[in-house]
């Protein structure tokens, strides 16, 4: 079965979207290595644990329920450090998103880029969610200098959905909903050769998210051995489409 490596920050990762893979990864067999950037233990948001505003907008039931179980786990308790990562012992890649300001420790590490760079180079299954898109988008190939996504398919978090959280709830979490001042969306974006013919944004989808049971609200980019979601709503059929790309690749 694979390893598949799933950095993280120490704070406010989506809950859903670690803990959802996490749970299908481990179920069918493959082990999930989780990395921290000093080895701490991380934390989830946890505004999405309790309800974001008035008690809604958060995690679902059943991915609240794997995330507890997720944080008993051994490997969860006892991250790898970024530092210390050799990537070639992984079989798959996987960035989780997350909007909260403890994700910028994540979106914005040089030194995780660098480890991202290096997986890349092996033509191995990669997947991003959300704004976890954006370490692929900021992530540089020494070779062309380019971001590493410049030449493929991708959806991320779309831009409608990000300006609706924010709009929803910016008069009582100030920015919450806007990690950085860009969208998520435009950014990556800037990171392709052609945007308008590799961004895929998806249907238009307010708050209707896929489950286990039923993937037609959710939605997915594949591009060889990249796939790419755009919000938590996606996060089965994401983790779904991964574990396909590694029986293809013999993992």
């Amino acid at each position: 079965m694979a390893r598949i490596l799933v950095p993280l920050p120490d704070l406010d990762f989506d809950v859903t979207e670690v803990s959802v893979p996490w749970r299908l990864l481990t179920q069918a067999g493959h082990e999930v290595v989780f990395s921290t950037e000093e080895g701490h233990a991380a934390e989830a948001d946890p505004l999405l644990l309790t309800g974001v505003l008035f008690g809604q907008l958060g995690a679902e039931p059943e991915a609240c329920a794997f995330y507890r179980e997720m944080e008993q786990a051994s490997a969860f308790q006892n991250p790898v450090r970024w530092k210390d990562l050799a990537m070639q012992e992984f079989d798959a890649l996987l960035l989780p998103g997350g909007h909260a300001p403890g994700m910028r420790q994540f979106l914005a590490s040089e030194l995780l880029q660098e480890r991202v760079a290096s997986f890349c180079s092996l033509d191995r299954p990669i997947g991003a969610i959300c704004h976890g898109v954006l370490v692929l988008a900021r992530t540089r190939d020494p070779a062309t200098g380019k971001s590493v996504l410049a030449s493929h398919r991708t959806t991320c978090l779309p831009r409608y959905m990000e300006a609706l959280a924010y709009g929803l709830t910016f008069w009582k979490l100030g920015r919450y909903y806007r990690t950085y001042a860009a969208y998520v969306e435009a950014e990556v974006r800037a990171a392709l050769d052609d945007a308008d013919s590799q961004f895929e944004r998806g249907p238009i989808t307010i708050g209707t998210r896929g489950t286990n049971e039923d993937d037609s609200p959710a939605f997915v980019v594949e591009d060889g051995r990249y796939v790419s979601a755009r919000w938590p709503g996606d996060a089965y059929l994401f983790a779904k489409r991964l574990m396909k790309r590694l029986e293809r690749s013999g993992s």
